[in-house]
């Protein structure tokens, strides 16, 4: 008898900004590889914010709640569409009403989320002091692990191959290479008779 997969729960926090796109995009990469990911992506509308998803809306209620939810499910639509899955993914949308990291946390704990995705928007100085940041909230409130998405900043490299070189005096014992299959670890090379 198979055991079924026990689904991990994800958050994925969304304001549309485009460190959340990254996040998002993060989060659909890792479910449609392993599809026993349940998506939640959730956006918070604080009516007090002026910078974030309120403040683009002329007021915030549950019809604009309703609102935001339909954009994101045409952003997650469209962020799936012609992507290979290695099997059904489940998602959900949540649009809730109040400040981000408390709702992002909620939702967290309702769920029991086993990770949480989330961008960063850089902010740095007087302004984090000044306008907080929600990412910095989350990763520290968190029951669970916290993956803080950025944009890639470092070059692409080529690296050099790495050529073994063997010589008489070692400082180290060689490591011990193991492989997994058919839930079984094999720990004996392949080229090595059965006795």
């Amino acid at each position: 008898m198979v055991e079924a997969l026990h689904p991990v729960q994800v958050v994925v926090a969304y304001d549309f900004s485009p460190s959340s796109e990254q996040a998002l995009a993060r989060a659909i990469e890792v479910a449609a590889r392993a599809p026993h990911h349940v998506l939640h992506i959730i956006a918070a509308l604080d009516p007090r914010d002026k910078v974030g998803i309120a403040g683009v809306l002329e007021s915030v209620s549950y019809e604009s709640a309703d609102k935001v939810q339909k954009v994101i499910l045409e952003r997650v639509t469209a962020a799936f569409a012609g992507r290979a899955t290695a099997a059904e993914v489940q998602f959900f949308v949540h649009a809730r009403i109040g400040k981000a990291s408390t709702e992002i946390l909620a939702l967290a704990q309702s769920i029991g989320a086993d990770l949480i995705f989330i961008g960063s928007h850089g902010k740095t100085g007087v302004e984090r002091f000044i306008l907080g940041s929600v990412s910095e909230h989350v990763m520290r409130e968190a029951g669970c692990p916290v993956m803080i998405v950025r944009p890639k900043t470092y070059g692409d490299i080529d690296l050099m191959k790495v050529v073994r070189f063997d010589h008489e005096r070692t400082p180290h014992r060689e490591p011990h290479c193991y492989t997994y299959t058919n839930r079984q670890v094999i720990m004996r090379p392949v080229d090595w008779p059965l006795p």
